[in-house]
């Protein structure tokens, strides 16, 4: 059987190190592309949401956060396809990248009816953590229309995850840009009612973002079976076929990832609410620190995304040695990449402020100077992020994701949110104080990430 070939040089090449920073850039800018399409989709929701009045944006903050954390914590535990997907791509068996890829639908399933029904019944959850009645009821318009948007979010997943071990990334990003597109349109004449479109407020901002996902999942599912090469692997025939064997490994490598992810989210909550206990003023700074921090973040995701995938495939090729290589060739493209965000914090954080508020208003002034001491200390956040970000994915390609996850909540948790309490809150240092807690986390774990990934020895893998 023919397969894909995008880019990964092969088993008998000797590359240099700019072919393989070549492979991992082909991969990591549409990647990186596609995360920040999906950054723009919540904000541009957001924005939204405030056009219908504070009561609404505060419901549907509150829906889309909880629909959007569950996304990123399943979606964790199915990307679990990428590093298998692609070690057998690297081995030469296509037959195993199907049945991977069809396993990984069979985990998206799994996953979905739960969580959709937690999603459809979250008003009971709601209450539980004494959420406002009418609060409650608003969030559950939104989330009971959102709940069928996550099956198609997850299939997604499952199939960005299958193109992507083969190196080919380009459909993903032009897809999810369409998505968001689509998105940006559908919000509005679903929330006002335009043309033939029901009026139908907050709820027609989550039924937008429904029709979206499945879009995005359907439009997926159309490419695979429109292209030949990708058609080959056979990921939609005998779908009703149950390997528990690989279905297993794709638990014991996607669970470690998934709650990897909780530690990730529940970190940046946690700290957010801390905020919140400081004050409007901090609460408001915190904020716009933290969406530029997100912002800069989905590049080096987009390359640790990049990395697991070269990883695993040279891994698959039985090259251990190139799989090193191209795991520290990711870390330090991701190293570079902060770095210049670090410049850039550093240097203009009035600029980065100024981006978000009237730094000439006076209203604004406390706000505008924690803010730029914020960023400050985010330049030093970024750099943290970027070598850990990469280090997990590089580790990922190895299929090493239980150590991962004992360093992030042993780094995220007891380093970062403890001392970030203790600095912030304890000592009086307030806002500064838990961001460098957040700082210290990160900075702690990129060390042992990357240590990790140092010290990896093959595993009954030939190295040639």
């Amino acid at each position: 059987m023919k397969y894909m070939s995008y880019g990964l040089p092969g088993p008998k090449s000797n590359p240099t190190i700019l072919d393989e920073v070549k492979a991992v850039l082909h991969l990591a800018i549409p990647l990186a592309g596609a995360q920040l399409s999906q950054s723009a989709t919540g904000f541009v929701d957001t924005v939204m949401m405030g056009l219908l009045g504070s009561q609404t944006i505060a419901a549907g903050g509150l829906g889309a956060t909880c629909f959007t954390a569950l996304l990123l914590i399943s979606s964790a535990v199915v990307a679990a396809v990428s590093p298998l997907a692609a070690e057998a791509y690297g081995a030469g068996k296509p037959e195993r990248v199907g049945q991977v890829a069809r396993q990984g639908l069979w985990l998206a399933v799994a996953l979905a009816i739960p969580l959709t029904w937690l999603l459809w019944n979250a008003a009971l959850v709601l209450r539980l953590l004494g959420q406002a009645p009418e609060t409650i009821a608003l969030s559950q318009t939104y989330l009971q229309a959102i709940a069928w948007g996550l099956l198609p979010g997850l299939g997604f997943a499952v199939l960005r995850s299958f193109v992507a071990a083969l190196s080919d990334a380009r459909p993903i990003i032009v897809i999810m840009v369409g998505g968001t597109l689509l998105n940006i349109v559908t919000n509005y004449g679903l929330m006002f009612g335009i043309g033939i479109l029901p009026q139908l407020g907050l709820a027609g901002l989550a039924w937008a973002s429904t029709l979206s996902l499945w879009c995005m999942f359907l439009a997926l599912v159309g490419y695979i079976l429109n292209q030949p090469q990708l058609r080959a692997y056979g990921v939609f025939r005998h779908l009703h076929r149950f390997d528990p064997q690989i279905f297993g490994e794709l638990i014991k490598i996607g669970i470690p990832m998934g709650v990897l992810s909780v530690v990730e989210v529940g970190l940046f909550a946690v700290t957010t609410v801390l905020m919140g206990q400081l004050g409007t003023v901090a609460l408001a700074a915190h904020q716009i620190a933290i969406q530029t921090a997100a912002i800069t973040f989905t590049i080096p995701s987009g390359i640790g995304l990049a990395t697991t995938v070269q990883v695993g495939q040279l891994l698959g090729q039985g090259n251990f040695k190139r799989a090193k290589r191209a795991g520290l060739i990711g870390i330090a493209l991701g190293c570079l990449f902060m770095s210049s965000m670090a410049v850039l914090f550093w240097t203009m954080p009035g600029s980065i402020v100024a981006l978000y508020l009237d730094i000439h208003d006076p209203l604004n002034a406390e706000v505008v100077k924690l803010a730029k001491s914020l960023l400050l200390v985010a330049a030093m956040f970024q750099l943290a992020d970027g070598i850990q970000v990469t280090a997990t994915g590089a580790l990922r390609g190895f299929k090493d994701t239980q150590i991962p996850m004992l360093i992030g909540l042993a780094t995220y948790w007891g380093v970062g949110l403890t001392s970030g309490y203790v600095l912030g809150l304890t000592l009086g240092f307030g806002g500064v104080g838990l961001w460098w807690g957040l700082a210290l986390g990160l900075a702690v774990a990129a060390i042992l990430l990357t240590w990790r990934f140092w010290v990896k020895q093959p595993n009954r893998q030939a190295d040639k």
